[in-house]
Formats: structure tokens, sequence, C-alpha cells
């Protein structure tokens, strides 16, 4: 069986090297004709992989909590969203040979940096068949190859997906194998490509802390690690309290299984008693479960947080509520605690604010605003292939220019070294 299992990844990954050189150099008008292509015929697929799509959920049924079956869930909709997306990155501009400096050194010779493909881009990730969709599309359009291993639960999902994107593709002129799934549900799978130096050029995890951590420990390929989302909301003893609801309740409750959804809320001591009334009314109405610290609870009624809950990534209707005493208190605890994800102040006061923007550590830093909107979208960068929550290479949302590497180029004029 393990033989089988190394045999599937090892030749998936020699198809999408030999498939990377070509596409190194396709023109930007192909890939994007391909693009559009691969969206039509998401669309004219819709019922194939919707009645797949039942599988899943089908199997899924009472073995994962509800939000994250919405998020395994399909309809029409997602489907035309899954096609609008990859039609908005077929209509971005194509980032490939762009030149980002040139300069010209005493010795005559000419240097410059030109954007180039990373090659091959493994992607691990779970529950999410969109997922499928936006990274075949964003890695044909910086011209990497693809393979992709998605979770057990949306196997017949991913699959449809994946021969639907892959065979438009090759119709349209991309290379074979370009975009590839493994298929073996296996665990054994992952550890195998997590080790295919030759043939993969990073791999990109997306999913919980259980597997953004195997992926990163085990790895010998390259990494960047993504998406663990303990996002905090501050609200300042400064705060507008009608905007502190709005933002606090959008950040939670608007789609509580994703990356960007608040996690923790600290409220200033303050403001607690007239904001923490307020906010409970409107998230209780909505189905969460607040888990508060001793004095939140002298305040709302809230089940007791443990230590632990201010390290969970619940991805549920469930918030734990802190009040802090000062922006100090919640600064400190957010890099204690967070995942340097998304992170928000909600404040009048602007010496807080920037405060705020400077001090905590994370990939996005709001100021009155709902971390909701930590996106590729949302930031007008298309679709996204995850949130990288590190420092190297790329940071935050990752679109297209973060699917790329640079390459040296220089001109010269008979020059040699003495």
């Amino acid at each position: 069986m393990m033989g089988e299992i190394k045999e599937e990844v090892m030749e998936k990954g020699r198809l999408a090297r030999e498939a990377s050189l070509k596409l190194m150099s396709v023109p930007s008008e192909k890939k994007d004709g391909a693009l559009r292509e691969m969206a039509d015929s998401l669309e004219d697929n819709a019922d194939f992989i919707l009645t797949e799509n039942e599988k899943d959920q089908k199997r899924a049924e009472g073995k994962i909590s509800g939000a994250l079956l919405d998020r395994l869930r399909l309809n029409t909709k997602r489907i035309n969203q899954m096609a609008s997306g990859i039609r908005e990155i077929a209509g971005m501009d194509d980032p490939v040979g762009e030149v980002t400096e040139m300069r010209k050194l005493p010795n005559g010779l000419i240097v410059g940096r030109r954007r180039v493909p990373l090659g091959v881009i493994g992607i691990i990730y779970e529950s999410r068949p969109n997922v499928t969709a936006d990274a075949a599309g964003l890695c044909i359009k910086a011209g990497n190859a693809v393979i992709l291993r998605g979770g057990s639960e949306a196997i017949s999902s991913n699959t449809a997906i994946t021969r639907v994107l892959s065979e438009a593709a090759t119709n349209a002129g991309m290379p074979g194998g370009a975009i590839q799934l493994i298929e073996t549900t296996d665990r054994a799978a992952v550890g195998e490509m997590l080790k295919m130096n030759d043939y993969i050029d990073v791999i990109i995890p997306r999913g919980g802390a259980g597997l953004i951590n195997f992926v990163t420990q085990n790895a010998t390929v390259p990494t960047i690690e993504t998406g663990v989302g303990n996002c905090h909301t501050f609200v300042d003893s400064s705060a507008d309290i009608e905007k502190a609801v709005n933002i606090a309740y959008n950040a939670k409750v608007q789609r509580p299984g994703v990356c960007n959804a608040m996690e923790t809320l600290l409220v200033h001591n303050d403001i607690a008693r007239d904001f923490l009334p307020l906010v409970d009314r409107r998230l209780k109405e909505a189905g969460v479960v607040i888990r508060g610290c001793p004095k939140t609870r002298k305040i709302i009624e809230a089940e007791p947080a443990i230590e632990e809950d201010w390290d969970t990534e619940f991805l549920d209707l469930i918030l734990a509520v802190k009040v802090v005493g000062s922006i100090d208190e919640a600064i400190a605890h957010i890099n204690e605690h967070g995942t340097k994800h998304s992170e928000a102040i909600i404040t009048e006061n602007y010496t807080n604010g920037m405060r705020f923007l400077d001090e905590v550590d994370a990939a996005a830093v709001y100021v009155n605003a709902s971390t909701r909107f930590t996106d590729g979208g949302q930031f007008g960068l298309g679709a996204e292939i995850g949130i990288s929550t590190q420092k190297l290479h790329a940071r935050g949302p990752m679109g297209i220019r973060e699917l790329m590497s640079t390459k040296f180029v220089i001109f010269g004029d008979g020059q040699y070294r003495e």
C-alpha cells in the first residue's frame, strides 16, 4: 500500500515538474484564455460537481461541526463565485517577467530583477472545495504547476473540480500535469509530499493548527505557514459603543468557521459595564456561547473561561471574553496568545490606535474595522491562496505576486572579473 501511495505522489510530482518548465514561458493571453475556459467549465459542470459534493456532505454529517460543514457545502451560487474568482484572476495583470528594478554598475554591467514563477506548488488543505479552484487559478496565472491534496472529507468534490479544471486547461493549451490532485485519502501521501524536494518548490498548508504544525515540523520542502486565526478585537475605553457592538458582532457571527473570525473579545474595564450588556444581547441572539473571565461574569452571564480558551481557534459560535485594565494589557495579551493573523482595536483615541498598529505583531492590524476583511478579494488582490502568518517572503493574504520569486538578470558588454 505504501509503495502505491509513493508511486502516485512521485509520478504526479514528476509530471508537475515537467509542466512547470513549460508554463514559465506561456504567453499571458494564452494563460488568460485557459483561465476563462476553466471558469466556463465550472459553470457548465455545476450539476456534476454538486452531485459529488452531496456525497461528501452525507459522509461528513455528524462528524464535523456545523461551521465546518458550511465550509464543505457547495451550491450553485458558490460555484458561480468560484468561476467569477477565476475570471477575475484572468483579468489581472500578469506579473511573470515583470522587471522590479534595473541599475547600471560602475563597471558597465546592467543588473536587474525579474519576477519568475516559483515552479511547483504543493497545497495541503481541509474542508473547503473552493480552495481547489482558487489555487488552480492563481497558480496557472503565476506560471506555476500545482499539486493539490485536500482533506478526505471533501475528496469527491475536490476530485470533480480538479477533473473539470484540468481538462479545460489542457484543452486550452496548458501543459498536461499543470493541475493535479492527490486522490488517495491515506495520510501517508502528505508525508510523501513533504519530502519531495526534487519536484515541489514550496508547500502551503491551509487548515487548522494540527495540519499546519504537522506540515511545518515535518517538511523538508520549504513551507509558507498560513491560516490559524486566533483573532482578537480590543474595545478601548474611548470606543464608540454602537460602532464597537456592530464590529464585534460581525467579526464573530458573519462567518464563524473561517480564520479571520474573532475568537477573543478584549474589553477595557472603564467601558465594560456599558458595552458588555449590549454586545452580549446581540451575540446571544445569534447563538453565540460566551466564555468569560471573572470580571466579565460579574457583568453578564457567561460560562467560566479556562486558560486554554485564550489560545483556542474555536471556528464556531463560541467567544472568549476578557476585561482588561489598559491598552498595555490588551496588547500584551494579544502578542502572547495571538497567532499573528488579524487583530483589531475599536477606539476614538488616535494615539491608542497608532500604538496598536505599531506594537501588535500580526499580518493584518485594524483600527475601527472588523477582522473579517482579511481576505485577498477584500484587499483588492483577487482570489488568494491563503493568509500567511509568517514574516519571510509573504505575509497576509497571498495573491499572484506572493506565488512568485525573482531572478537577477545581468546584461554585459564583454566584462569579466579580474
